[in-house]
């Protein structure tokens, strides 16, 4: 009986011994864990604090996204669905096949892009090879009254002959007024690139704007005429010196000028249901979009 005793009494204490090995190792393992994570939540918050607003990386901070987006000059999409994104070398693009042209066009300009002249000048428009569905042909415009107007425009491109032919894709072209395509809208398109040598990168955003949901139609496939067109620009006005500007065109002949045509952000956002420049801290977008900037000298 004593010897029974005593076997259990030692079968205890070796399992007791084995519990306590068992959670020495778990603790100490515990205590790695949580210094990797300490430390690797300090290099995180780091290389965060580290990272200019401008070139975010992380695209799941954007606001409720419709859908993914990679780049600061992406915007992000309320009030309308459907329609087809693609991303094409010099430029994003997110085309209605509805209305049969872009609702919006997006791209970044540096300083060595905008001072480049490397490319020729396609001789010709032509159907987006990528685009599914119906597609849109030159000859939809032809004797309609309107240019094939450019939303990226060819200038921006010539860093790159694909990226130039790019933007003669029927789904880059909007119904333009004459006047407007050659004089205000071709004048902005100028200061843009003058603003990425002076500055070294631009962000730009830029579309037709639709005042109802029947516009008017030109050719065979029914290209829908935009009432008006919209750009937005950012731009580093020196260190530590964001600026942000928007600009609101009618389809029409009139000439303004470009600072006349400026106005706040904000109010673009308001007009057509988008959010411009997400990426960036919440202050310093209220700050920036709400006011329009002194660069017009």
């Amino acid at each position: 009986m004593n010897k029974k005793k005593s076997s259990l009494l030692g079968s205890m204490v070796i399992l007791i011994a084995m519990l306590l090995v068992v959670y020495q190792n778990y603790n100490k393992q515990t205590t790695n864990i949580n210094a990797k994570e300490e430390k690797l939540t300090d290099q995180l918050t780091s290389d965060t604090l580290n990272t200019k607003f401008w070139e975010p990386e992380n695209t799941s901070m954007t606001k409720k996204p419709t859908y993914s987006v990679d780049k600061m000059e992406i915007p992000v999409v309320y009030h309308y669905a459907g329609g087809e994104r693609m991303d094409r070398m010099g430029y994003t693009i997110y085309y209605d096949p509805e209305f049969k042209t872009p609702r919006w066009v997006a791209w970044e300009i540096t300083r060595n892009e905008a001072k480049s002249d490397n490319a020729q000048r396609p001789t010709e428009f032509t159907p987006d090879p990528n685009i599914k569905g119906s597609k849109v042909f030159s000859q939809d415009y032809t004797r309609s009254g309107y240019d094939r107007g450019h939303m990226a425009p060819a200038g921006d491109m010539k860093w790159s002959s694909k990226s130039e032919e790019e933007t003669f894709y029927m789904t880059n072209i909007c119904p333009q007024n004459h006047e407007l395509n050659k004089g205000d809208w071709n004048d902005l398109e100028i200061q843009t690139r003058y603003w990425a040598k002076k500055y070294g990168k631009v962000w730009v955003c830029c579309g037709p704007i639709y005042k109802t949901k029947n516009p008017k139609r030109i050719g065979t496939h029914k290209v829908a005429v935009p009432d008006a067109f919209f750009k937005v620009v950012l731009f580093n006005k020196g260190k530590d010196n964001p600026v942000c500007v928007g600009f609101l065109f009618d389809n029409n002949a009139s000439h303004k000028k470009m600072k006349d045509r400026a106005v706040s952000v904000d109010s673009v956002e308001s007009l057509i249901g988008m959010d411009f420049f997400s990426y960036m801290p919440d202050e310093i977008e209220n700050r920036i979009e709400t006011k329009i900037p002194d660069i017009f000298h």
